[in-house]
């Protein structure tokens, strides 16, 4: 969050007031229609992905409700607007308390889950990388210099091998639950290889980023300027803000501030592409708070004969 707020009076103290007026005009010109249609897509996304949780879940033997796993998915993204990466276990617990899934077997589906969106975000990665590799590897190894990359990855990885460690020579009660919760974990993770309908799944996994790619492009008509990039451009931009969602809670300050950059190096003006950034970061993260926050209120009373 404070990186978020950073990035926000950085990126606004660097415009000059005639710069901040045309911001203002292009939020007040933008056609906001495109926007609620970018938005609708959205949630039909977040549809496809309640839908395609029970694929993962039925090898375990379990069924929830569409619309609960539907409202645990908004309370997930919800709660990871506030605390970094509490969505994916806040989700693991609504489901668990409202469809007797274990918690471990739940967050292990949805590890798994993570694991082949990041697979398809690297794969559009790639896409963009072979249609502007120069550029686009200029403009990130500006922001996020190789060698700190490379520190984080090296912690990251002897962090790794102590906890290995620990799992294979300690013998203390701690252990021993870390064990038992992997094992279920490892379930989850695995339930993935163990569906019979592999291909829906793998069809409703393009279905979902196919959603996620045409609402961003929806949302490009919002604004004139931005209504005619090219389908290069698109993809990049798509990307860079995917990435962005990464370094500060859901993209706050982070998203508007990276896609504004990376359309600047493609000739779209900065103050084009702070508004579009704003504009489209704000419309999504109302759209998950009313979501969340109805889903708060809704589950207990859906689920008020079951509990």
């Amino acid at each position: 969050m404070a990186l978020g707020i950073f990035l926000i009076f950085w990126s606004y103290s660097r415009f000059t007031p005639e710069q901040l007026t045309e911001i203002k005009i292009h939020f007040q010109a933008a056609d906001y229609t495109f926007v609620v249609l970018a938005v609708v897509l959205s949630i039909l996304s977040h549809i496809f992905r309640a839908v395609r949780w029970n694929l993962m879940l039925a090898p375990l033997g379990y069924q929830p409700k569409l619309l609960n796993n539907f409202m645990a998915i908004s309370i997930a993204y919800l709660m990871n607007i506030f605390i970094p990466k509490s969505g994916e276990v806040s989700r693991g617990i609504v489901i668990n308390k409202y469809e007797d899934v274990p918690f471990d077997k739940a967050f292990g589906t949805i590890i798994s889950e993570r694991v082949i969106d990041l697979v398809f975000l690297l794969g559009f990665t790639l896409l963009a990388l072979w249609l502007q590799y120069d550029i686009l590897y200029e403009y990130l190894t500006n922001l996020i210099p190789v060698t700190k990359l490379l520190y984080v990855l090296a912690a990251i990885l002897a962090f790794g091998i102590m906890f290995i460690v620990f799992l294979k020579y300690s013998r203390s009660a701690l252990q021993q639950k870390i064990k038992g919760f992997l094992s279920g974990l490892r379930d989850g993770v695995f339930s993935i290889f163990k569906m019979k309908k592999k291909g829906l799944f793998l069809l409703q996994t393009c279905i979902i980023w196919g959603l996620y790619l045409l609402s961003f492009y929806v949302a490009l008509f919002a604004l004139e300027a931005t209504s005619g990039i090219a389908l290069g451009t698109i993809i990049i931009t798509f990307v860079v803000g995917s990435f962005s969602f990464a370094f500060t809670n859901s993209g706050f300050g982070s998203y508007p501030f990276f896609v504004a950059g990376i359309l600047a190096v493609f000739g779209v003006a900065e103050t084009v592409g702070t508004a579009f950034g704003w504009i489209v970061w704000t419309s999504n993260i109302v759209t998950l708070i009313v979501f969340g926050g109805l889903s708060f209120l809704f589950l207990p009373l859906y689920n008020q004969k079951s509990v």
